[in-house]
C-alpha cells in the first residue's frame, strides 16, 4: 500500500507498505545481481549502508542455481539471508541486452543461455512463476524493451505486445498468489511503460495500463542510449499520466544527477550499477565530484575518501590505503570502494527525503548539483 505524504512540484515523498516492511520514498535500490552485491558486499553490510531495498534478477537466478532450487530453499530472503524489501526485475532487459541470442514471438521468447548456451523459453507467464518461486516482495511484469533507436512502427507494435504481456502477467500473478504453496502470496505487481523517445507512444501506453490497477508502474526503456535530454523530456511527458498515488520506477538509472532530475519529475524508485560497478573500477563518488583513486595524487593521501562521511570505508580507512589494495588488485579494494558508493547514494536518498520532508528540495538538488560539479576529481 503506497502513501504519498507531501509534493513539491512534482516531486513525491511517499511510503510503500510492504510484507517485508515499509519502504521510504524517493528511494534507490542497491542491485545484487546474482543474490549479491558485486563486490564482495553481504547482506550484513547492507544493512550497515542504509539500504532500504534489494534488487535481484530474474533471468540470472533462473539460470544459476534455479528459481526452483531457491523455492526449495525457502525463497530469495532467507536464501541471502535479508529480511527487507527486495525487487526482482522480469528477465525482460536481459532478453534486450541478448540481442544476438533472441527470438520474440507473441507466446514468449526463445533465447540461449549466456553460461551454457542452453535454450530457454520465457513468457509472462514463465516470468511470474520464476518471480513468484524466488517470492520477492515486488515483482516486474514481463515485456519487451525495444531499441531507443527503433522505428516508429517496431516500437507500436513492441508495446502493444508489452501491454498484451501485462495483461497475461497480472492474470498469472493472481493465480500464483492464491496457491498453497506460494512463499508470499502478497507479492505485489509493477507494469512497465515503455515506447522508445516516442511521447505520444508512451503516453497512450501510460493510459492503457494505469487502468489495470497495478501495485506500482515503471518506465523502462531508458538509460539506453538516449540523451539525458531525451530522457528527462520523456519522463516530463509521461510521469503526469502515471497514478500519482502509486509509486513511479524509473529503471535502470543512473548517475546522482539523473536521480536528482527524476526525483523533481515525480519518480520514487532508483536502481542502478554505477555505485557498485565505479566503485569496482576505483571510481568513488564524493560530495565535491567522483574521484579515481588510481590517480597517483592520491598515493600519500591520509585523507578518508570524503571527509565527514560515516561509511564503514571512511571511518576506518584512508585513500592511499585504498589506493594500495586497489592497484595490488587486493579484492578488499574494490569491497571498501563499493560499501562508500553505496553508502553515499543511500544517504543522498535521506537527504532528498528530508529535503522533500521540509519543502526544500528545489534549493537541495540546487546546491548538491553545484557542489558535485565544482570540484570533479580533487
Amino acid at each position: 500500500m503506497y502513501k504519498l505524504l507531501k509534493t513539491e512540484g512534482r516531486a513525491k515523498r511517499g511510503v510503500l507498505e510492504t510484507v517485508h516492511g515499509t519502504i521510504q520514498t524517493p528511494v534507490f535500490m542497491n542491485v545484487g545481481t546474482i543474490a549479491a552485491i558485486k563486490g564482495a558486499v553481504s547482506t550484513m553490510d547492507l544493512y550497515d549502508i542504509k539500504t532500504q531495498v534489494e534488487l535481484s534478477n530474474t533471468y540470472h537466478l533462473h539460470v544459476r542455481p534455479g528459481d526452483k532450487i531457491v523455492k526449495q530453499l525457502g525463497g530469495l530472503h532467507k536464501f541471502m539471508n535479508w529480511d527487507r524489501p527486495i525487487l526482482t526485475d522480469s528477465g525482460g532487459f536481459q532478453v534486450f541486452s541478448l540481442a544476438g541470442l533472441r527470438k520474440i514471438k507473441e507466446e514468449g521468447v526463445y533465447f540461449h543461455s549466456h553460461i551454457d548456451g542452453a535454450k530457454i523459453f520465457m513468457g509472462p507467464e514463465e516470468s511470474m512463476q520464476i518471480q513468484s518461486n524466488l517470492a520477492s516482495t515486488i515483482a516486474m511484469a514481463f515485456d519487451e524493451c525495444p531499441s531507443s533507436v527503433a522505428e516508429r512502427s517496431y516500437v507500436e507494435n513492441s508495446v502493444a505486445r508489452t501491454t498484451r504481456w501485462l495483461e497475461r502477467c497480472k492474470k498469472e500473478m493472481d493465480r500464483l498468489n492464491s496457491l498453497e504453496d506460494t512463499i508470499n502470496k502478497q507479492q505485489m505487481l509493477f507494469g512497465i511503460n515503455q515506447g522508445a523517445i516516442f511521447p505520444d507512444i508512451r503516453i497512450e501506453h501510460a493510459k492503457r495500463i494505469r487502468e489495470m490497477e497495478l501495485d506500482g508502474y515503471a518506465v523502462g526503456g531508458l538509460a539506453v542510449g538516449e540523451t539525458h535530454e531525451e530522457m528527462y523530456h520523456i519522463l516530463e511527458e509521461v510521469v503526469p499520466y502515471l497514478p500519482q498515488d502509486k509509486p513511479t520506477y524509473l529503471m535502470g538509472v543512473g548517475t546522482p544527477a539523473n536521480i536528482l532530475e527524476g526525483v523533481e519529475r515525480g519518480v520514487d524508485f532508483f536502481d542502478c550499477v554505477y555505485p557498485s560497478r565505479n566503485g569496482r573500477h576505483g571510481h568513488c563518488y564524493t560530495n565535491h565530484g567522483k574521484i579515481n583513486l588510481f590517480n597517483k595524487k592520491f598515493e600519500l593521501d591520509e585523507r578518508p575518501i570524503e571527509e565527514g562521511c560515516q561509511c564503514p570505508t571512511c571511518q576506518h580507512y584512508t585513500r592511499a590505503y585504498v589506493r594500495h589494495l586497489l592497484k595490488a588488485k587486493e579484492m578488499l579494494g574494490m569491497r571498501l570502494c563499493v560499501l562508500h558508493n553505496l553508502y553515499f547514494y543511500n544517504t543522498m536518498m535521506e537527504e532528498i527525503r528530508d529535503a522533500l520532508d521540509e519543502g526544500r528540495f528545489m534549493e537541495y538538488k540546487k546546491a548538491k548539483l553545484e557542489r558535485m560539479s565544482a570540484g570533479e576529481d580533487r
